[in-house]
């Protein structure tokens, strides 16, 4: 759950009163960077292209810039942000509702696929990038089918219907500076490896049968992202090696495949750390209300679950404790909804224990809402056995 060198460093945070922080294990970010890429080594195996939304720590971005072929973005700011951390990296931009402003900063900056999410959207393209010699894009298609089960079913706004598609036919048509590379098709989260592959081959099928119909050749095909990540068993890693060997199989020659994952990528790198204020009992039930909150990492709130974590015992002994009793881990924000972790059994718990709630490197301090009661910022630890740990 928490590797020696992360409890190691929030022990000593402890004893400076640094809570909350967010410590991030860059060599285990590295590690597990390498270690998807070797497993998606074969021949045909996809491109990756990492989703800086999971996390777009800059640290984050330069520790796995070597295992990926490219960073997806979802807008204008993130498009800016990852070229500033990893200059000259290639860049698919994807997402819905982009801006006339952010077309044209991507046309600016030569970014290499454009994923269109309407006909609408591939009309302004083509006006904007008449003068600059065109752009090459990737037709996001959303398909219909059953998504049951799923974490996030990717419907309603993101890509198009297969009739709306084929309205982007007559665009590319009249405008042949527009450039039709493939499909693009991300339809759901949280997906096992033979789940992936299933939905591979459901993209495929389609994208193989339109993209000959409209004469694309050398085609590339976007199967996207979604891969599972288990808060209830961090354990239970996504199987990097049958994936890659099943997805390989599925590749015919003179196409390119590419993956974009995000959370699966980086989740297992970051731990929240943070100290426990209090231990009280209410209406029969215990809680332990600990500095910082949901307002610094969303996630429990965002999933509904209870977040991963480990119990460092602390120094302090004079604090109110609890003993072999459900416990439920709250912030300090003035809402019931702030809570790490929900009746939770645990062998003590007392005031002053650090707690290091695992899974913290993908969705969770940047997705959210810092400025609520406004608490201090937490910092940021960065473990490198290349460097010295740097704060910020």
């Amino acid at each position: 759950m928490i590797t020696e060198v992360v409890a190691a460093h929030s022990r000593i945070l402890g004893q400076d009163s640094q809570f909350p922080a967010y410590v991030y294990d860059l060599d285990a970010l590295g590690e597990h960077a390498r270690q998807i890429r070797s497993a998606l080594s074969a021949p045909g195996a996809p491109e990756i292209f990492y989703a800086a939304k999971a996390n777009p720590d800059p640290a984050f971005l330069q520790t796995v810039a070597p295992f990926v072929h490219g960073f997806e973005v979802a807008s204008g700011g993130e498009l800016e942000h990852v070229l500033a951390a990893v200059p000259g990296a290639r860049i698919a931009f994807g997402g819905p509702g982009k801006t006339d402003a952010e077309l044209r900063a991507a046309l600016e900056l030569r970014v290499e696929r454009f994923h269109v999410e309407s006909p609408h959207e591939l009309k302004r393209l083509a006006a904007l990038s008449r003068s600059i010699g065109g752009a090459d894009v990737l037709l996001r298609v959303n398909l219909a089918g059953d998504r049951s089960g799923v974490a996030l079913a990717m419907t309603g706004p993101f890509g198009m219907d297969p009739d709306l598609i084929t309205a982007c036919e007559g665009v590319l048509a009249s405008a042949p500076w527009l450039r039709l590379r493939g499909i693009h098709a991300h339809l759901a989260s949280g997906l096992d490896a033979a789940a992936m592959l299933r939905q591979g081959e459901e993209i495929l099928a389609w994208a193989r049968s339109w993209l000959a119909a409209a004469g694309v050749t050398d085609a590339e095909i976007n199967l996207g992202g979604g891969m599972a990540v288990d808060y209830s068993a961090p354990d239970n890693v996504f199987d990097w090696q049958a994936y890659g060997e099943g997805v390989s199989k599925l590749a015919q020659a003179g196409e390119t495949l590419r993956i974009e994952p995000g959370r699966a990528v980086a989740v297992y790198a970051g731990w929240y750390v943070t100290d426990v204020l209090d231990v009280k009992r209410a209406h029969g039930e215990w809680y332990a209300v600990l500095r910082g909150g949901t307002m610094q990492i969303r996630t429990p709130v965002t999933k509904n679950h209870n977040h991963p974590f480990t119990i460092l015992p602390g120094s302090n002994t004079d604090g109110p404790s609890v003993e072999e009793q459900p416990v439920t881990f709250v912030g300090q924000l003035c809402t019931p909804k702030d809570v790490f972790a929900r009746n939770v059994p645990v062998n003590r718990i007392g005031v002053g224990d650090v707690v290091a709630f695992s899974m913290s490197g993908a969705y969770a301090w940047n997705i959210s809402h810092h400025d609520f009661l406004m608490h201090p910022k937490p910092g940021f630890h960065y473990l490198n056995r290349n460097a010295s740990n740097q704060l910020r």
